[in-house]
């Protein structure tokens, strides 16, 4: 397999996270949306990443369908989203409240870059929209009592909150007072620890 993108977007680095954890070989073509475009669009006309190009050419281009693909290749009890209800549907949602932090935080980083006159109004929003998905965030990740959020074993719901996480703080310095979000914040740097995480990282470059 192929994963294209820089592990400062937190779509890819939480594919290529996953990617290791399951020990399935891939190459890693570090390629920009905007300065490798035309690379890109080869095997993704949207120019986006992640792109994960299969062993047998098909592409996959949203990061929780590749994920789904992966889990598939697994047996059950190794897959890192629940197979069972209701801890799947749970799973489901921490992990998409997390994409959707990152999203928002993509969005605003770019009103912020791309703008010369930028809208109070969007960057307001954004900001709201994030600070309300932390609150939620925390609250349940304080009732988790486990190591990783639904138990004894690391899941994508994992990997997709310490990677939104390091992205907001990255591409977003200072904005959020993190102080107040300590159950994310310890579950984060307990994940940032691990050698994967360390593996599977860079820091956040800004696209020229």
């Amino acid at each position: 397999m192929i994963l294209i993108g820089q592990y400062d977007s937190p779509f890819v680095r939480r594919v290529g996270i996953a990617l290791i954890l399951y020990g399935l070989p891939f190459e890693h073509r570090p390629w920009s949306a905007f300065g490798d475009a035309d690379k890109i669009r080869v095997y993704n006309p949207l120019v986006r990443v992640p792109t994960l190009v299969l062993d047998d050419g098909e592409v996959l281009i949203e990061s929780h369908n590749m994920l789904d693909y992966l889990d598939s290749l697994m047996p059950p009890d190794r897959a890192m989203f629940p197979t069972a209800q209701p801890a799947r549907r749970q799973a489901l949602k921490v992990a998409a409240l997390a994409t959707g932090l990152a999203d928002k935080g993509v969005s605003l980083f770019y009103e912020k870059r791309l703008h010369k006159e930028v809208s109070d109004v969007w960057v307001g929003r954004c900001r709201s929209q994030m600070l309300a998905t932390l609150v939620a965030l925390e609250a349940d990740r304080a009732e988790s009592n486990g190591t990783y959020w639904f138990g004894d074993h690391i899941g994508h719901p994992d990997i997709a909150v310490a990677a939104a996480l390091r992205f907001i703080a990255e591409a977003h310095p200072g904005m959020i007072a993190m102080v107040e979000f300590p159950a994310l914040c310890a579950h984060a740097a307990r994940l940032e620890a691990l050698p994967v995480f360390r593996k599977i990282a860079q820091p956040f470059i800004p696209p020229s």
